[in-house]
């Protein structure tokens, strides 16, 4: 899925439901207070098929999905047909409309997710962290925050505790670690 987000960055449909969201809770629209419920019923499916297999997850959205997905598409091409373009609900229909061939590729290939907020939440901290290394007070120290900040994440993402890899490594390099060696304490080696 991220190299699906990073293709096509506007590839999730939590992107969309916000807009349908929206006029939902200001209570403007029938049609979007629709379309949140059905929307509703894809994540339920994706409830149930996280951490599956790709075709058991094929199985599942074209068994339960695909239905509410077409249903989806058929209310907004006919609720456009009757409403002012110029209305926010019409601007939220046609964000999905024109993104239909990507929305619907999560029925065929059970590698891509439904929205893009798993990968979201994962890259918050980088960029968190990304945003408050601007205030590092010079160039060599952005750099330097921006190295530790990868390293941690790399702990992390190897699922090695940040904080006790950290502190052994810099005893191991304080007391002479050969650079020659250095790749051997890196987090993928632990």
């Amino acid at each position: 899925f991220f190299l699906l987000s990073r293709t096509y960055p506007d590839a999730s449909w939590s992107h969309s439901r916000r807009k349908f969201y929206e006029l939902h809770v200001a209570g403007s629209s029938e049609v979007a207070t629709a379309t949140v419920e059905r929307m509703a019923r894809l994540w339920q499916v994706e409830k149930t098929v996280r951490g599956q297999s790709p075709d058991a997850r094929v199985a599942a959205r074209q068994k339960a999905s695909a239905a509410v997905v077409a249903d989806l598409f058929d209310l907004w091409q006919q609720t456009l047909r009757r409403i002012s373009g110029k209305s926010k609900l019409a601007e939220a229909i046609r964000y999905a409309i024109s993104r239909r061939a990507i929305f619907e590729r999560f029925l065929t290939d059970g590698r891509i997710e439904l929205d893009s907020n798993i990968v979201e939440r994962a890259i918050r901290p980088q960029t968190i962290t990304r945003k408050n290394s601007l205030f590092a007070g010079s160039d060599g120290g952005g750099r330097t925050w921006a190295t530790i900040a990868t390293l941690l994440q790399t702990a992390k993402m190897n699922n090695v505790d940040p904080f006790a890899w950290l502190t052994v490594t810099l005893q191991r390099i304080a007391n002479g670690w050969s650079s020659s060696e250095i790749d051997a304490l890196m987090p993928w080696n632990h």
